[in-house]
């Protein structure tokens, strides 16, 4: 018995799909390694073959791409053993092709969401015996796995035990059996659209829900289908194509695109639309219609769906596909919503952070900067590098309390007023005493919002001054910090010491002062500043600057360049606990190089 087994990715349908034609039409040399032609069979009936393909690419979508496990394919044709013998009249006997896909995911409470991926796979299951059930196939199933059974007649009795004594001509099977929509199936179709809303209820991008939504309708109600969505100049514009044969896809959009694009309709009924030629291999000979995709007053787009041959589209699917069209259309619009919410965040957190740090001549800069917040490219942590005339650098690392998007809007609003005081002359010391005076006073102005404050926000700030000497290298650094881990300094001789003095927060006390220390960073030396996202990592009761924890890091660092420098303090702060980081953590390195000398290229 033939069998292959297929992981759990977007590709195993279309691998089931391979080796079930290749299985039953006995090719000499089969296209999937470890499949082996049915010796003995005779030639089968292409509907046959169809209807097998079609069975088993719905519950390899639903078990592997939908339940995430793996499954096994096989089949063989089976005269009667294991399915009770159809009850057709004038004793005809039948012959059966008989394909079963069984889960083969590791079962067991010691799995990680075992439980989700129970509850997939008997709502793939089930979904898959109602449809069999409405094609009159022959289904039965268990917990892990499910059989089918298609009946075809033999014309003359076959002799004792040989199955295929006779050739198959046409299947015995309802002439439509393609997709939920068939009469008298209310069930199925209100489970495949129970299953439609599942999955694009999740999706937050149109183009993905549009590919979605072909995979969903192709085969099951159509053979293939278009989707296209609005523009934001109000045109159409086509997203995905899909039909059943996959080798007909390309052609398929090539002739939807030179022809006319959907109306942008109001409509919710479907529009009979033409039949490409290339839809089919007997040219234009199908029923095509279009539905707007209309949600909120506005048509976002329009989904095409055509079925070859007869039976056309009957009303049954065309109620199916409109019920479908709504969800997809609300779907884009949700998708549509949360684009535009997320463009204008981006765009706001650009704006937050400078684009580069300035270049300094005599000293070499890196930095590490890496948001908590989900979607997130600026917190509540910020920095600055900027210059000041032609001798004078600003830096600055700075900590809003909070990683919220209140705290990413003060982080802004702090770094501009921080240029502000410096360009406006104010050395260190009186640029934190009027920073201070600033969050003091809004912290007064602070409104009371379900019992919390809005508007009151501490600042630790790191800011300070350089002044690079050109003669013998290095620079004169001028730096406090107010309430912000102290930046440490590396000699060239591996020695660690702070750099400045432990102050107290901005925003608390209005009337405090700051002081500021000054030194002379000599080439080879390096000033290392970080925000308490570093410091604080912790690993149970532990944090990594317990025992002067980060000074031992930077001890280890002799001999490095800035980048490398930053680098290994990241990695530090990573390694340091096997949970998630979950806060704002920022690296700034200032490495003071030696002057060049006169003449020499750099």
């Amino acid at each position: 018995m033939p069998r292959i087994r297929l992981p759990a990715n977007t590709l195993a349908p279309s691998a089931a799909r391979r080796f079930l034609r290749v299985a039953l039409t006995g090719l000499a040399e089969p296209a999937l390694p470890g499949t082996v032609a049915i010796s003995g069979a005779p030639a089968i009936n292409d509907g046959i073959v169809d209807d097998a393909v079609l069975l088993v690419s719905e519950l390899t979508t639903a078990a592997t791409a939908q339940g995430g496990f793996e499954v096994e394919v096989g089949c063989r044709l089976d005269a009667g053993e294991g399915f009770p013998a159809p009850a057709f009249p004038g004793g005809t006997r039948y012959v059966g092709v008989v394909v079963d896909v069984v889960d083969r995911y590791p079962s067991g409470a010691g799995h990680e969401g075992q439980e989700l991926r129970d509850s997939l796979r008997g709502h793939g299951l089930q979904l898959l015996r109602t449809l069999a059930e409405s094609w009159g196939v022959t289904c039965r199933h268990t917990e892990r796995a499910v059989w089918f059974r298609l009946d075809t007649p033999m014309e003359a009795p076959a002799a004792p035990g040989d199955p295929f004594a006779a050739g198959l001509p046409e299947a015995v099977l309802p002439p439509d059996r393609r997709g939920p929509a068939a009469d008298g199936i209310d069930s199925a179709g209100q489970s495949f659209l129970a299953e439609v809303s599942e999955l694009l209820a999740g999706q937050l991008d149109e183009d993905m829900i549009a590919a979605l939504t072909g995979q969903l309708l192709v085969p099951r109600i159509a053979d293939w289908c278009g989707v296209w969505l609005t523009t934001t100049h109000g045109r159409m514009r086509l997203s995905r194509v899909w039909h059943r044969d996959e080798e007909r896809i390309r052609a398929l959009r090539q002739a939807l695109e030179e022809d006319r694009p959907p109306p942008a309709t109001l409509s919710t009924t479907g529009i009979p639309w033409p039949w490409p030629e290339v839809a089919d291999d007997a040219g234009p000979g199908g029923s095509a219609l279009m539905f707007p995709l209309v949600a909120a007053g506005r048509c976002h787009g329009a989904l095409l769906i055509g079925r070859a041959g007869l039976p056309r589209l009957t009303g049954d699917v065309v109620r199916l596909a409109q019920d479908v069209a709504r969800r997809v259309a609300q779907g884009v619009v949700t998708a549509r919503h949360y684009t535009r919410q997320a463009d204008i965040s981006h765009s706001l957190q650009r704006r937050q952070l400078p684009t580069a740090l300035a270049a300094i001549p005599g000293v070499d800069t890196a930095l590490v900067y890496e948001p908590c917040g989900e979607g997130q490219s600026v917190g509540g942590d910020f920095y600055d590098l900027f210059p000041m005339g032609d001798r004078r650098w600003c830096f600055l690392l700075g900590d809003v309390c909070g990683h919220d998007l209140e705290a990413m809007s003060v982080t802004g609003l702090a770094r501009h007023l921080v240029r502000l005081l410096a360009r406006e002359g104010h050395g260190v010391e009186a640029l934190l005493g009027r920073l201070n005076l600033a969050m003091a006073e809004e912290g007064a102005e602070a409104v009371v919002v379900g019992g919390e404050q809005v508007g009151s926000r501490f600042l630790s700030l790191l800011y300070g001054e350089l002044e690079p000497d050109p003669v013998s290298g290095g620079a004169r650094v001028t730096v406090a910090s107010a309430g912000h881990p102290l930046p440490l300094r590396l000699a060239a001789d591996g020695t660690v010491t702070a750099a400045a003095e432990p102050q107290m927060l901005l925003g608390i006390d209005e009337n405090a002062e700051f002081r500021a220390n000054s030194f002379h960073l000599a080439p080879g030396e390096t000033l290392l500043c970080v925000t308490d996202g570093v410091t604080e990592r912790r690993r149970g009761n532990r944090q990594l600057d317990d025992n002067d924890g980060l000074a031992e890091v930077l001890r280890g660092c002799a001999g490095l360049g800035a980048k490398a420098v930053a680098e290994r303090v990241r990695q530090a702060a990573h390694d340091f606990s096997p949970d998630p980081i979950d806060d704002d953590l920022a690296v700034l390195v200032l490495e003071a190089v030696p002057a060049p000398v006169p003449g020499r290229a750099p």
